[in-house]
């Protein structure tokens, strides 16, 4: 992780604590912390530009996606509830965001693999996100 002073990078300091450990459920938890501080549609700006510099510092700018970042930061805003402040506890709850493979509920797996879902948002081809 980039020693770049931003949202992100706090959030993934308070996600990642001493682990070190940036899994799925780590990214899912920066998520959640950004979408809870800075809502929705900032969140998606913030865990973007956070997902863009992680991966350009990590010499693999190829693996940052437009459509599954925005929409990883849909499917954890729509199940956000006010007042809840236990990750764990939203976890229970919503035990589906652990999966990796969620957004195939919602898009077929060659638009997730095409150059416009890589390079911009494009919609859910199967049903929609849910909204808040």
């Amino acid at each position: 992780m980039s020693t770049h002073d931003s949202p992100f990078a706090a959030l993934y300091a308070e996600a990642v604590g001493d682990t070190g450990r940036f899994g799925h459920r780590e990214h899912v938890h920066v998520t959640w912390l950004a979408v809870r501080r800075y809502g929705t549609a900032a969140a998606v700006g913030v865990i973007s530009d956070g997902i863009r510099r992680t991966a350009r510092y990590a010499g693999v700018p190829q693996k940052y996606h437009v459509t599954v970042s925005r929409a990883w930061v849909e499917l954890v805003a729509c199940h956000d509830e006010p007042g809840e402040d236990d990750f764990d506890a939203f976890l229970a709850r919503y035990p589906d965001l652990l999966d990796k493979r969620l957004l195939t509920r919602f898009y077929r797996s060659a638009t997730l693999a095409s150059v416009a879902a890589r390079n911009g948002w494009v919609e859910p081809d199967l049903r929609p996100i849910p909204a808040h």
